[in-house]
This record gives C-alpha cells, structure tokens and sequence, in this order.
C-alpha cells in the first residue's frame, strides 16, 4: 500500500460510515437472551454488526460492491486497528487484579495444554466419520490463526493437505470465530459447573477478537464478576502469545499425527471430486501468495489509523453506554497512547511478536497498583465501554471477507466447517477444564 493510495483508502468516509451506522444500531438493540433448556445463549451487538455488514460486502452481496467500492480490501486492516484500543482497555483491568493472577499462576501457564484437546475432540470426527485424510491434522492441531499457518507451511508445505486443512479452518475462524467463542462462552457460563476464571483463561485462545467476544459473553453472564473475567482472559491471551505455538510444535502437532496415524487404520475414505479437490489446492495457494504480497501500514499510518478509529469508537462507546464523547475522551486519549506506545515498540525490539501484545503490556504497567498513574488510569478508562469498544471490528470483519475466503468456503463444503467448530470447541473446553482443576 503506498503512502497516497494507503491514506485514500484507510480514511474511505463510505467503509467508515457504515461500519458506525451498523455498530450503533447494533448497540441499540442490545444484549439479548434466550434460556434454551440446556442453558442461556447470549447474542452480543457484535453478531448483530457483522450480520449487518456482511450486506455491504461486494464479494457477497456484488451490487453492494459499488456503495464501498475498493475500501472494502483494506477493512482487513481495520479489524487489526480496532482490535488494539480494545486489548489496551481489556489490559487495563489486569492491573487491579495482579494479586490474584499471581495466585492463579499455574492454571493460567498450564491452561495452554488444554489447547490439544482440538485433537481429542476434532480429529476423530474428521478422519472416522468425514474420511478425511491428511488435511484433517493441519485442520485439527489448533485454531489455525497465523503462527500455526506458518508452523504448517514450514512443516509440510501450503499446498499439502495439511495446508489446505490449516487454512480451511482459518478462514471458518476469520469468518465466524469471534461469534461461535461468544456463543459457547455464555452458554458454558450458565451451566454453573466451571469456576468463571477457568473459563476467562479458556478465552484466551492468542485472537484478538475471538479473545474479546468470548470474555464480553462471560462478563454479561456474570456481570457481578466482569473485572475477573476481564483480567483472567487477557493475562491468558497474552500468555499464549508466547507460548501457544510451542505447544503447537512440541505438543499438538506431534499428537494430531499419531492420532491420524491410529485412525487412519479405520478411516473409510470419502469420494472426493478431484476438480474440486484442485481448485481448492489453487484457491489454497492464491489465499497464501495473496498473505506474502499484503503490505503492512507504516507506522505513520497506523498511528493515523489509530486516531481516526479513536473517534469512531467514542461514537459507538457513546450508544453502548450513554456516555458523551467528550465525557469520555480522556480515557480514549490515555488509550491511544497505549496504543501508540506499543506499536513503536513493535517498530524498535526486532521480534516477531504481534503489536497488541506489546500494547497489553504497555496498558498493564501504567495500571500496576504502585504506579502513579493507576487511579487516574482506571477513573478515565472507566468511561469505556468493553462491548463498543469490539463490535465496530466485527462490522469490518464482515466487509473484509474476501472472494477468495468465500470461494475456499464453498468449496470446502460442511465437513471444514463442522471440525473447525469442533476444533474450536475442544480448545476452549480443553483449557477451561486444566485451568478449573488447577484453581
């Protein structure tokens, strides 16, 4: 992205208008749930925003293409930037509650191992009732976000079958990750079985989003702990950002081929169509060369990113909650500087590590209790909003859905989507279940 055209897409007043029209509406209809006899399924204004959107995308709906013309390539980049102001007021909480997650230290580093419960739940159901084959490992050893696509690479190749796995499961978790977490999420919360902070730690899966959507259902399930649960999923999601993909290379993915290998011994192959089969391999490798040759913000940019997405997450903060943007400026103001910080420390230590982490770190130090700032940090971000803070993300989300991701989803067919859910469920059972009988 070059720095003319990068700016005339990132400011599109077209992309940003609707993204605020869909997220307010979305906040005005609120939080609603439905007691289905087995347990409460909570529906969050995210879900509502990114349905919304979804209209506007022009890969999914081509009359819309024309409301927001090429702007909707570059909403991928502003579900990243608004992921960070969120991970900064989620990171925020951490600070008060530093005490007890050091009491809890062991079940929040041990929760990871949870994370091959994918394996134990998934691979079975892939490999015995839907004939996979050697797909069904990359699908299976983990959510499949970005550390684990390049772990899959490295190991066997894109376009193996365990690439096309890995990615098929990737784009079930782009698409709707964030909304299944925060389903299952409440629904688990209202069975009364697991401890609340098992269940924050089980949130922190190492998305961003998902991380966000998950602990933002638990917390209006148990609204009397929401500062636990807030703390508890953000001290793990940063975590995993450290540890998850050395489970993954150690643990999972050694497991999820050994379990393949038993399996496979009664697997009944399924009849595939091997046009379908290639064009799935193409689609595999152009969503692939298409990640190398994407070009990331500067960091003049991002920052100018930041502060536009500043403005509109006060407008989506001032319907969720009723606070006036001037009321709660301050806190958005300290919030951007978290943000700001971490993305140049990102810029200067020469690690591969995702900038939100950094920003979580940032936001946790500044909110210590023997830190100066604390009380005032904790006074003006209190004027924010969690929820408002992460629906506009998932109103871009569903406008930066790509052709490619809706054609690998068609062509993938049920069966991807059916073990992504799996996969999906049995890391966060997995995790939940360590962390609950650790505490």
């Amino acid at each position: 992205m070059n720095k003319t055209t990068g700016y005339s897409l990132l400011l599109n007043w077209r992309l940003h208008l609707i993204v605020i029209v869909t997220s307010v509406i979305a906040e005005f209809i609120g939080i609603l749930k439905f007691d289905i006899g087995i347990g409460i399924v909570v529906l969050l204004p995210l879900l509502y925003a990114f349905v919304f959107s979804v209209f506007f995308n022009g890969n999914i709906v081509p009359k819309a293409g024309k409301i927001i013309g090429p702007a909707s390539s570059v909403a991928t980049y502003w579900v990243l930037i608004c992921v960070m102001p969120f991970i900064a007021k989620f990171s925020v909480g951490i600070g008060p509650k530093i005490n007890d997650i050091i009491a809890a230290g062991p079940a929040l580093v041990l929760q990871e191992l949870g994370n091959v419960a994918t394996v134990l739940v998934a691979l079975p159901v892939a490999v015995l009732l839907f004939g996979m084959g050697r797909e069904a490992i990359g699908a299976t050893h983990s959510i499949a976000r970005e550390p684990n696509i390049a772990l899959i690479a490295d190991r066997f190749g894109i376009k193996s079958p365990e690439g096309i796995g890995v990615m098929g499961v990737y784009v079930m978790g782009t698409l709707f990750g964030a909304i299944y977490f925060s389903l299952l999420a409440g629904f688990m919360a209202s069975w009364d079985v697991f401890d609340i902070r098992a269940l924050a730690m089980a949130c922190g899966v190492g998305s961003g989003s998902m991380m966000g959507a998950c602990s933002a259902s638990l917390a209006e399930v148990v609204p009397d702990q929401a500062e636990d649960v807030v703390a508890f999923a953000a001290t793990s999601n940063l975590l995993t950002y450290g540890t998850g993909l050395f489970v993954s290379v150690f643990i999972a993915l050694p497991l999820a081929e050994f379990c393949y290998k038993v399996l496979a011994k009664f697997r009944k192959p399924a009849k595939e169509d091997p046009n379908v089969e290639k064009a799935l391999e193409d689609e595999v490798a152009k969503m692939q060369v298409s990640d190398d040759e994407e070009v990331p913000l500067s960091l003049a940019q991002t920052l100018v990113a930041l502060l536009a997405m500043s403005a509109i997450l006060l407008i989506t903060n001032w319907a969720g909650t009723g606070i006036n943007p001037l009321e709660a400026l301050p806190g958005m103001l300290i919030i951007f500087g978290f943000c700001a910080a971490g993305v140049l420390v990102g810029k200067v230590i020469p690690f591969k590590i995702p900038a939100i982490a950094w920003i979580s770190l940032v936001a946790i130090f500044f909110a210590l209790p023997f830190m100066p700032t604390d009380s005032y940090v904790l006074e003006a971000t209190s004027k924010l909003g969690l929820l408002p803070l992460i629906t506009p993300a998932l109103a871009y989300a569903g406008i930066a859905i790509s052709k490619r991701e809706v054609t690998l989803f068609k062509k993938s067919g049920i069966k991807i989507a059916v073990v992504a859910l799996l996969t999906f469920t049995g890391t966060f059972i997995g995790s939940a279940m360590i962390a609950n009988a650790l505490l």
